[in-house]
């Protein structure tokens, strides 16, 4: 198998340092709901309430700073990322606490974590995603006071650990990479780490009734244990991508083999420093026609009967003006692309993201600030099935394609080789 490995190296600064250093902070909270309501992820649970807890479910917040420019990297062990109006209002609140206007919130896509567009468990006046908010809130706040000079580095290679679930075609497309970012203290003391990879958590039985973090959870675990720092899983693009174990049959013993080659892979980055450091952000919505009409009664009535009403519902008013994507891109030293995007995406888009960027480095993470379901390539669409048709690909066919060119326009932008022909508002 052949193996790249790449090693680059940045610091992060303090307080009293210059304004194109950088700073890096870290923190974790436990985001375990109550049981007894809804779980995410499989259908034909319906609203069936879980039962236990099988492990704890995570939330991870990296804070990283140049200036007064700053980005939130969070990792939530959730179906899917908050929704629209709990973005919104955790947004506000780091914004107020701790100056943070750009988050990236990525959900792990596990698929025994809760429903988190139903906003009225186990109470209206006690609503566990207001709860939610208020911890993914303080836990950024809690990371960016965390803030301290650090170095950080990137190591990357190809795993045989995913295949394509969806294509038919012989010459599968399929994004390898295995991406762990490693930020560590300017005396070499880890702050924190993160692992880039795209695989549908779903190994767990859907009738399970367990909450569980799957995979990404045992990942995550064996990293924290040896290195004693949050370890944040980062969710690829995974919409056509499932995990491919071998022997490792279960979801224990895969992400624990996961987790022992992200620190195998750790310990080959050298960090060194570096003196001047630059950080940028944008920001784009995207207003897309749907593909499903929940306002025809009988089609709604498939839904339900698919689903439950609640969730249903929580769709139809979503969609009412048309699918709504959002995309956050950010680049790092003109180096490191991080490129965020709310929905399940195919493999063919980030594959093509990577390799058109030119960039040493694009994390690529799904399910992030929001989530309007899946986003085939336009030839997946064509090939049709799961995922690619109309059933849960609510957008029009190329939606993804043109959220992924305003990515590549800003990654090229922002370093400086195209201007902004965009009109201004």
């Amino acid at each position: 198998m052949r193996l790249i490995i790449a090693i680059l190296c940045w610091s992060l600064l303090v307080e009293t340092s210059r304004a194109d250093d950088l700073r890096a902070g870290a923190a974790k909270v436990d985001i375990t709901p109550p049981i007894g309501f809804p779980m995410w992820g499989y259908g034909a649970r319906h609203d069936t309430g879980s039962t236990g807890i099988l492990d704890p479910l995570q939330a991870r917040a990296l804070v990283l700073a140049v200036g007064s420019e700053k980005i939130a990297v969070v990792s939530l062990d959730l179906g899917r990322a908050p929704t629209r109006q709990s973005t919104h209002a955790i947004r506000a609140k780091v914004k107020t606490a701790a100056g943070i206007e750009h988050l990236f919130l990525v959900g792990s896509h596990t698929h025994h974590g809760p429903v988190i567009e139903l906003d009225d468990w186990p109470s209206p006046k006690n609503s566990y995603v207001r709860e939610l908010e208020q911890k993914l809130a303080n836990v950024i706040i809690e990371a960016d006071k965390n803030l301290r000079p650090a170095k950080l580095g990137i190591a990357s290679k190809e795993v045989p650990f995913n295949r394509n679930r969806h294509s038919k075609l012989t010459e599968k497309p399929v994004d390898r990479e295995f991406l762990i970012l490693r930020v560590e203290d300017m005396e070499g003391k880890p702050i924190a780490h993160a692992v880039n990879f795209a695989a549908h958590p779903a190994m767990r039985e859907a009738r399970d009734l367990r909450f569980s973090a799957d995979y990404p959870g045992a990942l995550a675990a064996i990293v924290e244990k040896e290195s004693g720092v949050p370890c944040l899983f980062l969710q690829g693009a995974a919409g056509d991508l499932s995990p491919n174990p071998g022997m490792d049959a279960g979801p224990d013993a895969f992400g624990q083999r996961l987790g022992q080659t992200a620190l195998d892979m750790a310990k080959t980055i050298h960090c060194a420093t570096t003196d001047k450091h630059k950080l940028q952000v944008s920001e784009d919505d995207f207003q897309f026609k749907s593909r499903i009409d929940l306002t025809n009664p009988a089609i709604k009535a498939g839904y339900v009967n698919a689903f439950f009403q609640g969730i249903v519902d929580f769709y139809d008013r979503e969609y009412a003006e048309g699918v709504r994507p959002h995309l956050t891109t950010a680049l790092l030293d003109s180096k490191i692309g991080f490129v965020g995007v709310s929905g399940e995406f195919f493999c063919g888009h980030s594959l093509s993201l990577k390799q058109r960027a030119r960039l040493e480095h694009v994390l690529f993470l799904g399910y992030c600030n929001d989530y309007q379901q899946y986003f085939p390539t336009i030839q997946g669409a064509a090939e049709g099935g799961y995922g690619a048709d109309a059933t849960v690909s609510a957008a029009e066919v190329g939606a993804g394609e043109l959220m992924m060119s305003r990515a590549l326009i800003n990654l090229y932008k922002m370093r400086g080789k195209l201007e902004d022909l965009r009109p201004k508002e």
